[in-house]
């Protein structure tokens, strides 16, 4: 199964251990779970990791990022002319629907169903509910 992470994802997975977003990392590391991604995502991704803030364990952040950048699966992703709330946002939705992923967010609010098109938007818990269905 393809999916985009939103980058709430990745960092409450890096951040604890523990949860619902530490097991989708868990099963992407494992192969049950293909990333997709394009340069703009993991930008944001690096970008974010670093907050001071956030106190993420920078060698964990480090060697996560890197196995996404060698084993992800790599998106050119075409501009789309939608709006959202968050205009960073549109990375993920153009990547998700390039690679006809899911887009896995805690922030559903983030992409109204209305803005995102063919796109289907899910939670970590809908993703892992899908995944042992």
């Amino acid at each position: 199964m393809k999916v985009v992470l939103d980058t709430n994802v990745v960092v409450s997975g890096l951040m604890k251990r523990v949860g619902n977003c530490a097991l989708v990392l868990d099963h992407i590391i494992e192969g049950h779970l293909i990333v997709c991604l394009d340069s703009r995502i993991l930008d944001e991704y690096e970008r974010v990791s670093m907050y001071p803030r956030l106190r993420l364990d920078a060698l964990a952040v480090r060697d996560f990022l890197n196995f996404l950048r060698d084993c992800g699966e790599w998106v050119v992703a075409r501009p789309m002319a939608i709006r959202l709330p968050d205009p960073d946002d549109l990375p993920f939705i153009e990547a998700a629907a390039e690679s006809s992923a899911l887009l896995v967010t805690g922030n559903r609010k983030h992409f109204p169903k209305k803005s995102v098109g063919r796109v289907q938007v899910v939670s970590p818990v809908q993703l892992l509910a899908m995944m042992r269905a």
